[in-house]
């Protein structure tokens, strides 16, 4: 069953070929950023690209995000019966809206407020410690690899007291094909299309959830990470927090894998960028293991991850869908339109970035931060829907990136071109191949 268009023609859009290049490249690559920036380029920031069975409004810039996130977040759902996203995760909070929503946040929240990652730090290093000791001294490593790996084994040690080590590798291909399932593809164009080879991980990796929440209820235990916390809630089933579960375990790892292979990799291209980030590193920890109190005094490697951010937000585009006419900048948006709020190109905007296309942690001082204006960054999205992890995901990206730091040199031999790949988040393709040198340091890992 297809959805009808709704009539969208007062709102711009390009001629034919840039239609038929987008669709070539979502179809061929996955990537259509570069389409998208000559776009918004040639029509401004509200524009159309109509594509067979389907023609996003983009909305780009501060305003826009403004509109989507806070002024009509009522009026703009996430929720879309049609999207993989939606049919994986059934009830989990990304794919609420409402009130519903609102309850879900408010149940949820305490197992990652900031109170709460003072329990998990030592688990977060733990887990760090544990792959990276696996590094041999001089070998090429794909960072993008690695980093997937500390940020599974994080997520379920922190949020579900569970040691994931064993289950890695035998869930790994299970993961990587849930991920492909939710990824942009030929189903945006034509929901119905038989998607074969996708429902045995999706079976797997349910029957790994249901498994370990049955355990859980068997053994009585009782503690503060999220799973305690939503087994002492009558108003959860089963279904409910397997939901929850697995949005938090997709969402929370893949997005920290982007934000750590990008920010390497982008290291390993600046070397006088990386040489500060190494001595400030060397300065506070001292060779000593990281504290969070020690984490927190990182202020320029905090500049790094926030300018890693602005180029390459996970989430880099942010869809909805209208539930009533809507009008913005004075163009119509009608009824069952789809709107696209793009953070990538919002992030790029010349109007509000100076080189925008440039690597320049400075921007995050605290000067510019007290001179930028609202809603112009957004990585973790606005409004009362932003990432209800943030500062779980800051302090681990932090943590991760300091004890790599503090242990190993990293190498880039640019032997491997490097590009945006818009699967589920916005992640380095083929990889970030790095080669990896081990520091003399007087601090002992666990």
């Amino acid at each position: 069953m297809h959805m009808e268009i709704p009539d969208i023609k007062n709102v711009p859009y390009p001629g034919p070929e840039a239609g038929k290049s987008a669709l070539r490249s979502i179809l061929k690559t996955r990537n259509i950023l570069d389409v998208l920036e000559s776009v918004h380029s040639e029509m401004g920031d509200v524009f159309r690209i109509p594509l067979p069975g389907f023609q996003p409004i983009f909305l780009i810039g501060p305003e826009a995000n403004r509109f989507v996130t806070v002024t009509q977040r009522d009026d703009l759902r996430w929720r879309n019966e049609f999207d993989p996203v939606t049919k994986l995760l059934n009830n989990g909070i990304l794919v609420t809206d409402g009130e519903y929503h609102d309850e879900l946040r408010h149940a949820i929240s305490p197992a990652l407020h900031k109170h709460a990652i003072h329990d998990y730090f030592p688990k977060m290093l733990i887990r760090t410690d544990e792959v990276i000791n696996k590094w041999q001294d001089g070998f090429e490593i794909d960072m993008l690899v690695e980093m997937r790996k500390i940020a599974l084994l994080i997520i379920m040690d922190t949020l579900c007291d569970v040691d994931f080590s064993k289950e890695l590798e035998n869930l790994w291909f299970d993961i990587k094909n849930i991920l492909k399932y939710i990824s942009p593809g030929i189903w945006i164009f034509n929901p119905d299309i038989p998607r074969p080879g996708y429902g045995r991980s999706i079976h797997r990796i349910n029957l790994f959830f249901y498994q370990i929440i049955s355990e859980r209820k068997k053994s009585g235990q009782k503690g503060t990470d999220l799973l305690s916390l939503l087994l002492e809630n009558p108003a959860f089933t089963e279904q409910l927090i397997r939901d929850q579960l697995l949005t938090l375990f997709i969402a929370g790892h893949d997005t920290s894998t982007a934000t750590l292979s990008w920010t390497l990799y982008l290291l390993s291209m600046h070397p006088v960028i990386l040489q500060r980030v190494q001595q400030e590193v060397s300065d506070v920890l001292n060779g000593n293991e990281p504290t969070l109190e020690s984490i927190y005094k990182l202020d320029y490697l905090e500049m790094v991850i926030k300018e890693t951010l602005r180029l390459y937000p996970p989430i880099h585009i942010g869809n909805r869908i209208a539930a009533r006419d809507l009008t913005f900048q004075g163009f119509r948006i009608p009824a069952g339109s789809r709107v696209v709020y793009s953070i990538y190109l919002s992030h790029r905007h010349p109007n509000y970035w100076g080189d925008p296309g440039e690597f320049k942690p400075d921007r995050f001082d605290n000067e510019n931060n007290r001179n930028r204006i609202p809603y112009t960054y957004m990585p973790f999205g606005g409004g009362h829907r932003n990432c209800i992890g943030m500062a779980f995901a800051m302090i681990e990206a932090k943590l991760i990136l300091a004890r790599i730091i503090q242990r190993f040199n990293i190498i880039n031999k640019n032997t491997h071109l490097v590009k945006p790949y818009m699967g589920a988040t916005l992640e380095p393709r083929p990889g970030v191949f790095l080669f990896t040198e081990k520091k003399d340091t007087k601090q002992t890992s666990f």
